[in-house]
């Protein structure tokens, strides 16, 4: 290696990446773009959810029962005298559940056997209608309770629940969510940066120019990835400020942690995306290429959104072959739980050998030769 040569390299790639406004754009303004977008628009909570109360006949009872929803920060409650104009609501999408009080609910609300409620779900979306049926037996709950302590006798329940909630009190989405779109953004970033490199030199045909010169491969490949692996690492960190700091994602980890793991992520992805660019000597190919085989399984597989052991098993055999789904179990372990070591061995393991196996294979594949 001469130390001469891999500089000039580096300078070459510097200077580029200063001219080339797209490099720019896709290791900060990409993530800025990104996590405004989900962070803001992509929430798993259930709020305000327009739901139907139908009192058939008022009564004091069944005026405190609705109060149980109407003072709940997750339902939109409209009242109904009667029935069938909640259900045509229901069908038009206009809310999604209806709670229907009989006539003969303050009645029966006195008896021991107690009065029954009927809950009316719309499923079109089971995650939502998972939410308002657990939403709807909590608000019964607090009734319950509240008419217990009304009438001066206890509510004898069968058991007695005690919530304990780890790692995110707030029970907020945003908190998981943002970790995992971290790791998406840097499978961008490595692989789509480094996909168009080598083919942007192919197509300007200054690649030839460059192989003619006594450079060796690993200079060449250092003086590929060196630029790029930086730029990645300051779009890392916009990532992580706007996190923690625009979106109140807490981190209880550690920095040194964080910025290992980060580096051996895009290392991996660096490598994918320059395997890419030595195969696709076109920048268009290369650039789809890269979206198909980096960004959607990241996007799909690693556990982002979508719960990978709710996934069938062979696809769940596929996500052990995705990078992303160790970062994200990595980033999401340091943000809420903290340096969880049987967590983060394991995956951190992992990434350094995909991105041993992503290097070796560029390695073989590029050439410093024409022929």
């Amino acid at each position: 290696m001469n130390a001469m040569r891999l500089g000039g390299l580096i300078r070459k790639e510097v200077l580029q990446i200063l001219r080339d406004p797209s490099s720019i754009a896709i290791a900060f303004v990409l993530p800025l773009v990104l996590l405004l977008l989900f962070g803001y628009g992509i929430s798993l909570d259930a709020r305000e959810v327009p739901i139907g109360i139908v009192i058939e006949e008022p009564s004091v009872a069944a005026s405190s029962f609705a109060g149980s929803f109407l003072h709940s920060p997750y339902f939109h409650p409209v009242l109904f005298r009667h029935r069938q104009p909640a259900e045509a609501a229901l069908v038009r999408g206009e809310l999604d559940a209806m709670v229907v009080l009989r006539q003969d609910f303050a009645r029966r609300a006195r008896r021991p056997q107690g009065a029954p409620v009927q809950v009316v779900v719309d499923g079109t979306d089971a995650n939502t209608a998972r939410l308002v049926t657990g939403y709807a037996a909590g608000a019964w709950q607090t009734w319950l309770g509240h008419e217990a302590r009304l009438r001066g006798r206890p509510l004898p329940p069968p058991a007695v629940l005690e919530h304990r909630i780890w790692f995110n009190a707030a029970v907020r989405s945003r908190n998981f969510l943002i970790p995992g779109l971290i790791a998406i953004i840097m499978t961008l970033i490595g692989a789509l940066l480094t996909a168009l490199v080598v083919a942007r030199e192919w197509e300007r045909g200054t690649m030839e120019a460059l192989l003619v010169t006594r450079v060796t491969r690993f200079e060449l490949l250092v003086g590929k990835l060196a630029p790029y692996f930086v730029l990645g690492m300051g779009g890392m960190a916009l990532s992580v400020a706007m996190a923690v700091f625009l979106f109140g994602v807490p981190f209880r980890g550690s920095v040194g942690v964080l910025v290992a793991a980060s580096a051996l992520f895009l290392l991996a992805a660096l490598g994918m995306g320059l395997l890419i660019s030595t195969v696709a000597r076109n920048q268009f190919v290369a650039g789809q290429i890269a979206i198909i085989t980096a960004f959607l399984p990241a996007f799909i597989l690693s556990g982002f959104i979508f719960d990978i052991a709710s996934m069938p098993q062979p696809i769940q055999a596929i996500t052990y072959l995705i990078s992303a789904r160790y970062f994200v179990a990595a980033l999401q372990s340091l943000f809420l739980a903290g340096d969880v070591w049987s967590v983060l061995v394991p995956n951190l393991a992992a990434l350094a050998l995909i991105g041993i196996v992503f290097l070796g294979l560029t390695w073989r594949r590029t050439r410093t030769r024409l022929e």
